[in-house]
């Protein structure tokens, strides 16, 4: 094949048709593509946390974060494609996703149990507010499927959210 149909094809556009207008898709993608960063960033702590836990209620926290992990990463799919499906791009890379995110990666050695239920519960107190500014940007621009998709994760963030502030409640 020719270099320059190579090289052309590279480059091309990846023109998914959309009725967004291309400010809408570009802000939307933009708001998507972070909150996919802080999803994945998510997701990996929760495993982390999940691989490492220890302690007198090791199986009942082992399958909580489990549980929570399967759903967070469920997540992950759902936001890409959505952002596709708008004509937007999504992260590529571990670096990307590095370059995006806000939540703050655990890379300790030894995290007590509490102290891991205590941070996942921040964390995705944090993530609903990220949620909710990533629903403010699609509302502005008319974008109703994706706020449908945001209003769901919301609702599971926070039961993920009260069932850590519950169990820290008798948490050691």
């Amino acid at each position: 094949m020719d270099r320059t149909v190579v090289e052309k094809r590279r480059k091309a556009d990846l023109a998914t048709p959309t009725d967004l207008g291309a400010n809408a898709t570009a802000d939307i993608a933009g708001a998507l593509a972070a909150l996919l960063a802080d999803t994945f960033a998510l997701y990996l702590k929760t495993k982390n946390f999940h691989w490492h836990m220890s302690g007198r209620h090791f199986r009942d926290y082992h399958l909580l974060l489990d549980e929570q992990g399967d759903q967070i990463f469920a997540m992950t799919d759902a936001i890409a494609e959505r952002s596709r499906k708008i004509g937007g791009t999504t992260i590529r890379s571990i670096g990307h996703i590095s370059r995006l995110q806000r939540l703050l990666d655990n890379d300790a050695e030894f995290v007590t149990p509490r102290d891991m239920l205590a941070e996942l519960k921040d964390d995705n107190r944090q993530l609903i507010g990220f949620l909710r500014q990533a629903h403010e940007v699609c509302e502005e621009h008319n974008d109703v499927a994706t706020t449908s998709l945001i209003e769901v994760w919301i609702d599971e963030t926070e039961r993920r959210t009260w069932f850590l502030f519950e169990t820290l409640r008798d948490s050691e």
